[in-house]
């Protein structure tokens, strides 16, 4: 295969594979708008978007699907509309923040931590709320009531156990094996709780399809408006197989963990071009508003740290 340009790279990879709009633009809000004040004109989305072939009725019916769904909120200004990231909302931004740009290997001191709820001690409604976010962080449920990972974030667990209205309402602890009974090891639980292997194909396929840039980039001088396509088709790319990933200690994990690789991978490209992403970001959110702060100290600590210019 010829080597391509970056307009056409990013063609491709629209081709073959098409993000879905309303998670793009939720791509864009996280990774783009959330380090410059968390607020956008929807202007400025349409034209942010175009590149990437989503037309202007579709940025305004998925931005206000999310204004729908609670993650932004809206008002108006004559006939322009401004979109904010909806309070309630950031504490999910930023957990998923924290696992994108966070480097994997989590350490891990051989215990687990344990979510009890007994039956009959919460709604069904809860205890399906409950789910559904402890599964999006990678807890597996061993039986009805119970849940498990062996490395949480407490801050998270914390939030979302606040946020859910379940706070004081389920048993956590710490487990850890008890010696000389002849039980399984705990580290056996992995294999019996996650089925990994559509992660690791997931992280092989965003390998494969993003390694070819780093030559592309580190050669070539890369027009803004490609590298912020670039950036945000990485992110999509990354987030959407992270998604899926229950986020275990790498001590746990098989060996060699493509994740590893992966986080690698869109961190160098990340560093490559998010100089020039961010020009074109800051022209098209500050021909709306002039006003539009540069980007905040967290998004310079991401991936271990950017280059500031």
């Amino acid at each position: 295969m010829k080597r391509l340009s970056s307009s056409e790279w990013i063609a491709h990879v629209l081709a073959t594979d098409p993000p879905r709009h309303k998670s793009l633009v939720m791509t864009v809000c996280g990774d783009a708008i959330a380090p410059h004040g968390g607020a956008f004109w929807l202007g400025s989305m349409i034209e942010l978007l175009a590149p990437l072939g989503v037309g202007d009725r579709l940025v305004r019916t998925n931005v206000f699907r999310l204004v729908q769904e609670g993650w932004l909120n809206a008002s108006r200004e004559g006939r322009r509309s401004r979109y904010a990231l909806e309070a309630k909302a950031l504490p999910r931004f930023e957990r998923a923040n924290r696992r994108i740009y966070s480097a994997p290997g989590l350490d891990w001191d051989g215990k687990w931590t344990f979510l009890l709820a007994p039956s009959g001690s919460i709604d069904s409604e809860l205890r399906t709320q409950l789910r559904k976010e402890l599964e999006w962080e990678g807890y597996a449920m061993l039986a009805t009531g119970v849940m498990a990972h062996p490395a949480p974030d407490r801050d998270t667990l914390r939030e979302i156990l606040v946020r859910c209205d379940a706070d004081g309402k389920v048993f956590a602890c710490e487990v850890a094996e008890l010696p000389g009974l002849g039980s399984r090891p705990l580290p056996q639980l992995v294999r019996d709780c996650w089925n990994l292997d559509a992660v690791i194909e997931g992280y092989r396929g965003f390998i494969e399809t993003f390694a070819p840039l780093l030559n592309m980039l580190d050669q070539d001088a890369i027009p803004p408006e490609d590298a912020f396509a670039i950036r945000t088709l990485l992110i999509h790319a990354y987030r959407r197989v992270q998604l899926h990933d229950p986020m275990l200690p790498l001590a746990l994990l098989p060996q060699p963990w493509p994740g590893a690789s992966a986080y690698e991978l869109a961190r160098d490209i990340y560093r490559l071009c998010h100089v020039r992403a961010e020009q074109h970001l800051l022209a098209m959110l500050r021909r709306e508003d002039e006003a539009t702060p540069d980007a905040d100290d967290a998004f310079h600590g991401r991936f271990g740290g950017l280059q500031v210019e």
